[in-house]
């Protein structure tokens, strides 16, 4: 257990006792030697001797109670012999070769023994094409493997699966061992189906986890045996995976599109044909339909097909090309208006001219293949400032409008261009955008109408609004006054400064979702932004919140980190006018949905764009006892490509039904599970308290922990056993108290509001990976790493170390550590660093001259130990795919800057905080033992 325990210089620590000392050979009867010699630790230590200090993992804080500033599978298939699968094994998105590091030699002498292996999951074989094997025979049942003979051979086949082969529980005890960190990186429990389930041998009928996952992976029978698990049963669901690019999924081209008549599911891997072929049975209802003819003939070819070649027989993740029929109108352009706040304190930070360059730069990366995009542009302070674009002049011409009550567009054609045509008068505007409003001393923002006159422009067909704000709005409609007050933060009222303080956003947000309009918000300001009332409208317009507190042009890395943020942003290949509807199994219901978008009917979600950076959990209710083996699960995303495609995305989910509480526990999945206690959370903290969306969080684990002691532990187990779960739910009581100490939720009266609303937004919208990490960082000894780390491995990717648990305790005095929670990075360099290790890293000859704060390694130190802390950094900041954020790289000394070294402490979940609110992980370990005994 770490603590903490103050001192005049804020750290002291220790190394391990019983460690050889330098050039001689090791004690007998000494403990054995941590992983390889390390020079720069060498050079400073005598290891035989005692030190003392951290021995114990004692974090020590600066005594310092200044306010924190936060910016905030399936299994695998078996080939058979003879059997040939093309494409099957094909990597899903062929990685980059890392470039610029050349090939370098075994070490550097910083740690002379590789370590373990790095913590990189292979990538899944994904989205090879449709067709495997010898082409079936023209008879549409007969002679494909793994098809049954006709009608009765699949009646008779159905009925001798079993899910007798499903895991059981394997308990393990807590309290005395160390998790894990690398099984967070570990495959979910994989839903146990029989090999003849799908129609096809196809490996990619099982679903995949990165699109499709479920907190369990075994079905209950019934809602009795739900509630009396305590475990819950929810989606979680990622219709992208990458920001542009189709992710490997394979797309159904020929606009057949074979739906059940009674359910309307999507045809897929799991149905069944019946009647020699000329009926399918959907495998979420039973109804028997119609097989289309097209699936045995090709109209365009004029020839015979085969069926079971089809990519949605073979998928669980497809795209189906839609007819005319799917769509209400002609697919609409994406179109982007730009709401530039113009206000002093905009041009004075710098962010007017940084965000028109940006935009400038990035009007390459907007996608706009076929020349269908189109942008408008507004800047704001007091007036609402438009600008009329032609294709025939290189000159803007600037429409002033005062008038806020009925703010109109003053010209009705050429506010709204194309990108294309009128790429010559748009980059002439953005190149002086700057000087337009150099000298302005207005202070307003009338932000409100802005976005009202912006919704008006693009009406008639749907896009983005995207708002770049300095100025808290204080004119017109959406008007804001600054409301933060210190002494509500950490009490009970907290949760008022964490809900809209004006009414108007919602019900603006609702007015935009109804003509498909999404509005982005990114937030810049040096004081309170009310991050809670703005991010109301990217809320429920499925739209997005960047928060860049402090920002400020002069600062390099602010505009690094906002420049490749705001360009990942606009290069999104949005998919637009969709909407998305979740179904499953009679006797199943989609109870809730968390997310961004707005809920037009109890089971729809309505997405005027869709981001391809969030994902979405839906709850899933049983409402009549369930009577099948299996059950499935099917999300169709409708919606409208950049291009002015109408497709359907569908994932298509099955997993056995039981009626065993073990193998229900055997099936859960720790990530997943907290995946949806966050969304809830994040979602009691809107509509409820901060207090009762942390007391839900801590008795729901109480209840699993409870629950698996009284029904699955032996009755003999006696006092002897402390604290007892299911091996693959070891994790989370470790992911359960991160959530509870994160920023989003943690209890105390340093976290400003704007920075905790801000925490709420992304723990409600992250996808899987990425939440995982902002929870629980990534944690790299650098100084540690083997002599591979840092290097491009055989696949071209860089090796990473192995990471640590977050504790104090792994930290010694002269390391060098890395902490990466997706967001922010910490580069902590102890205390007693050698002088060569600060020469390396840093280019300065001892450790007081090592600067703290927000920075960037420097790039010019030609020696093999930079080059690979430099490429471990880089890599851990992408190794999440498919996100926007680019992390700050922020170095940490002990004995400087004492806000920024308690910053770093609280990310070390595993120790204790600084109040009873946040205890160890031994202690919330001890808790939990406490209240189940």
């Amino acid at each position: 257990m770490s603590g903490y325990d103050a001192s005049a210089n804020g750290h002291s620590y220790g190394a391990d006792d019983g460690q050889q000392g330098a050039g001689g050979p090791p004690q007998a009867g000494a403990a054995p030697r941590r992983k390889g010699g390390r020079r720069y630790a060498a050079e400073q230590y005598d290891f035989n001797a005692q030190n003392p200090g951290m021995g114990q993992g004692t974090a020590q804080i600066p005594a310092d109670p200044s306010q924190m500033f936060v910016p905030a599978g399936g299994a695998p298939f078996q080939q058979g012999p003879g059997q040939q699968y093309p494409g099957v094994g094909q990597p899903y998105g062929q990685p980059v070769a890392a470039a610029g590091y050349g090939d370098y030699g075994a070490g550097t002498g910083y740690a002379q023994q590789p370590s373990a292996a790095p913590m990189q999951q292979p990538q899944q074989p994904y989205g090879a094409g449709a067709g495997y094997g010898a082409a079936a025979p023209q008879s549409m049942m007969a002679g494909f493997p793994g098809q049954a003979q006709g009608i009765n051979g699949a009646t008779k086949q159905f009925s001798q699966m079993s899910i007798r082969a499903l895991p059981q529980v394997e308990s393990m005890d807590l309290m005395n061992t160390r998790p894990e960190i690398s099984d967070l990186q570990a495959p979910p429990p994989t839903a146990i189906l029989p090999d003849n389930l799908a129609l096809t041998p196809s490996p990619h009928a099982a679903t995949d986890p990165r699109f499709f996952r479920s907190t369990i992976n075994a079905c209950p029978t019934n809602s009795g045996l739900l509630k009396k698990s305590k475990l819950p049963l929810a989606l979680i669901v990622r219709p992208f995976l990458e920001l542009t690019g189709q992710d490997g999924v394979p797309i159904v081209t020929d606009t057949i599109i074979a739906r059940c008549r009674r359910c309307r599911t999507y045809i897929n891997p799991y149905v069944s044909f019946v009647e020699n072929g000329y009926k399918w049975k959907c495998n979420l209802c039973g109804y028997l339909n119609e097989t289309p003819s097209a699936f045995d003939f090709n109209q365009l070819e004029q020839k015979s097909a085969d069926r079971f070649a089809r990519v949605e027989l073979n998928h669980s993740v497809c795209d189906f090309l839609a007819p005319q029929e799917y769509a209400v109108r002609p697919p609409t352009p994406p179109t982007y208006v730009f709401l530039i706040d113009v206000s002093f304190s905009a041009v004075t930070s710098g962010l007017v001219g940084t965000a028109a360059r940006v935009i400038l730069e990035a009007l390459d990366q907007i996608p706009n293949e076929q020349s269908r995009a189109k942008v408008a542009f507004i800047a704001v302070d007091s007036s609402l400032h438009y600008f009329a674009l032609g294709p025939d002049s290189t000159e803007a011409r600037m429409l002033v409008v005062g008038d806020l009550e009925e703010a109109f567009l003053p010209s009705p054609s050429d506010l709204l261009v194309s990108l294309t045509d009128c790429r010559p008068a748009i980059e002439n505007l953005l190149s002086r955008f700057n000087e337009m409003f150099a000298t302005t001393q207005n202070g307003s923002s009338a932000m409100g109408p802005a976005l009202k006159a912006a919704e008006r422009m693009i009406a008639h067909q749907g896009g983005k609004i995207i708002t770049l704000i300095s100025t808290l709005p204080n004119l017109g409609e959406g008007k804001l006054t600054p409301r933060e007050d210190a002494k509500l933060l950490g009490t009970a009222s907290e949760t008022k400064l964490l809900q809209p303080q004006n009414s108007w956003y919602k019900s603006f947000a609702v007015e935009c979702s109804k003509t498909q309009v999404t509005v982005d918000m990114f937030l810049f300001a040096s004081s309170y932004q009310d991050v809670a009332s703005l991010s109301c409208l990217p809320r429920y317009t499925a739209g997005a919140t960047h928060y860049y507190p402090g920002w400020n042009a002069n600062n390099y890395n602010d505009v690094q980190r906002f420049g490749t943020e705001f360009t990942r942003h606009l290069s999104q290949e949005i998919a637009l006018e969709a909407v998305l509807r979740v179904r499953a199994s009679t006797g199943l219901r989609m109870n809730a949905f968390y997310g961004n978008f707005f809920n037009r009917s109890s089971d729809l979600c309505a997405f005027p764009t869709v981001p391809r950076d969030q994902s979405y959990v839906v709850e899933v209710a049983i409402d009549e006892n369930i009577g099948t083996p299996f059950v499935y699960f099917q999300a169709a995303w409708l919606n409208s490509t950049h291009n002015g495609e109408r497709r359907v995305r569908v994932l298509t989910m099955c997993m056995p039904t039981t009626q065993s509480l073990s193998e229900m526990y055997a099936s859960a999945d720790a990530p997943a599970i907290t995946h949806y206690f966050a969304a809830k959370a994040a979602e009691r903290c809107l509509s409820a308290t901060l207090d009762n969306a942390r007391e839900a969080v801590g008795a729901r684990v109480n209840e699993i922990m409870d629950t698996y002691r009284k029904h699955l532990l032996n009755t003999n187990t006696g006092a002897s056993v402390p604290l007892r779960i299911c091996s693959n739910l070891r994790l989370l009581p470790l992911l359960s108290l991160s959530l509870l100490k994160h920023l989003s939720l943690r209890k105390s009266s340093q976290i400003p509001s704007d920075l905790r609303s801000q925490a709420i937004n992304y723990i409600s919208t992250l996808p899987l990976p990425q939440l995982i990490t902002y929870l629980h960082p990534r944690f790299y000894s650098l100084t540690d790493m083997g002599p591979e780390c840092g290097l491009p491995g055989d696949d071209g990717q860089i090796v990473m170390p192995p990471t640590l648990n977050l504790t104090a305790a792994q930290l010694q005095p002269y390391g060098l550590y890395l902490l990466d929670d997706g967001l922010i990075q910490f580069l902590y360099i102890g205390g007693q660093a050698v002088p060569q290790l600060c020469e390396d890293v840093f280019g300065v000859s001892d450790i007081s001259q090592v600067r703290v704060g927000k920075m960037s390694l420097p790039e010019d130190l030609d020696n093999d130990f930079s080059i690979r802390v430099r490429a471990v950094i880089a890599k851990s900041r992408e190794l999440e795919h498919g996100k926007i954020f680019f992390p700050h790289l922020y170095v940490v000394r002990p004995d400087a800057d004492a806000t920024l070294v308690r910053w770093f402490i609280t990310s070390l979940v595993e120790d204790r905080g600084d109040s009873a609110a946040s205890p160890s992980y031994a202690e919330y370990l001890q808790s939990l033992k406490g209240k189940l005994t």
